[in-house]
């Protein structure tokens, strides 16, 4: 079985009114064009060119929803920070709220289904910027020590002095979403206004923007403890279990493993549990996961080890290229035109359009582009 398959932008309001236009090759309608998604998530299943949904097309012969959810997402400006539970605490997590009669449409729930989120994004732009993970104390206070003597820079500087570094900025992110920290995040957001610390020009950048779009959000404070991960078209980043993340600008290829569960930090309007982030969040800074693709042949393979899901980039130059495939699978086209054949169904796919293949064994690109392939992850 080899079908096209498409879905309707969604317009959730950090998106850009113009880069998802852009791939596809059409005029913007003014509205922000945050995602587009490409799979079976009951929260916007895509059609397949029969005019089922995949959801419903893969209920009907049998197969279990799909473990993964291929995104296309374009941001102009920051996403809530946000943290995913591991596989054991979602388990858990769902459980408990389901004992306790929580209806899972609530606005306070937080454990939706019973599954982890472990996601990666491939920059399709020049550039896209990501914060993700928490920087080093060191690093961070030297950004702070460029930004003034006010009582809340040097209150932040203190807190971060006063234990290891985990536990310090466990202590800090918990005091600053918990209100108890008053007077750090407008003394931040001023500082910020005209600073110029040598070395962090891409952070400034990010947070005045953030400051802008989010003014008093104590997420201001828990943004520049992260850090910035600047992508290069083609670079992708990963965000595992615990660690904080807000994508700020940018077009990319996303995936992730099927789950809504996500613990917001800040820059949002949306329920944050304070209590719940401070016991999946991970607090041992480290750099972001940029990740390098493994190459295989003709193939690039961004393998995160995660059994859910593995994206892998082909290359068509003009001759005939075939991709061994193992379970459903994804085929979104991002450059150029590439026909895709599964047995004796042959599909085109421009950018932005993609393809839902399963029970083939090989799938065979022809032209000249790019194409991103989902599917379930290699067991090990």
């Amino acid at each position: 079985m080899l079908e096209t398959l498409a879905n309707a932008p969604r317009d959730y309001s950090w998106g850009s009114p113009t880069a998802i236009p852009e791939l596809l090759g059409r005029t913007p309608t003014g509205a922000p064009e945050a995602e587009i998604w490409f799979g079976d998530h009951p929260g916007s299943p895509a059609l397949l060119g029969d005019g089922r949904t995949l959801a419903d097309a893969r209920a009907q012969s049998g197969e279990p929803p799909l473990p993964f959810l291929l995104k296309i997402l374009a941001a102009a400006s920051s996403l809530s920070i946000q943290a995913h539970p591991d596989l054991a605490q979602a388990k858990a997590g769902f459980a408990a709220e389901e004992e306790a009669g929580v209806p899972r449409d609530a606005t306070e729930r937080i454990y939706r289904d019973d599954n982890h989120k472990p996601e990666i994004i491939v920059a399709l732009s020049e550039r896209f910027r990501a914060l993700v993970g928490l920087r080093p104390v060191a690093d961070t206070d030297r950004l702070l020590a460029g930004l003034g003597q006010a009582s809340g820079i040097l209150e932040l500087r203190r807190e971060l002095a006063a234990a290891a570094p985990r536990d310090a900025l466990r202590s800090l992110i918990e005091a600053v979403l918990t209100g108890r920290a008053e007077g750090v995040v407008a003394d931040v957001s001023a500082a910020l206004r005209d600073a110029d610390v040598p070395g962090f020009a891409e952070e400034l950048d990010v947070l005045r923007a953030i400051v802008r779009d989010f003014p008093g959000d104590p997420g201001i404070v828990v943004a520049l403890l992260m850090n910035l991960a600047v992508l290069q078209r083609g670079e992708a980043v990963f965000a595992p279990a615990g660690v904080l993340h807000a994508y700020q600008d940018g077009l990319g290829v996303e995936l992730m493993a099927a789950s809504d569960n996500v613990l917001r930090g800040g820059l949002t309007p949306k329920h944050i549990d304070v209590p719940e982030l401070m016991r999946i969040v991970d607090t041992e800074p480290a750099p972001a996961a940029v990740l390098t693709p493994i190459h295989d042949g003709a193939a690039e393979i961004f393998d995160v080890g995660v059994p859910d899901f593995l994206l892998t980039r082909h290359h068509a130059a003009g001759a005939p290229v075939t991709v061994a495939v193992d379970g459903p699978a994804i085929v979104l086209a991002t450059e150029g035109r590439i026909a895709v054949t599964g047995g004796a169904t042959r599909v085109h796919l421009a950018p932005g359009e993609a393809a839902y293949a399963q029970d083939e064994d090989a799938l065979v690109l022809d032209g000249v582009g790019v194409v991103y392939i989902a599917r379930p992850g290699r067991r090990r």
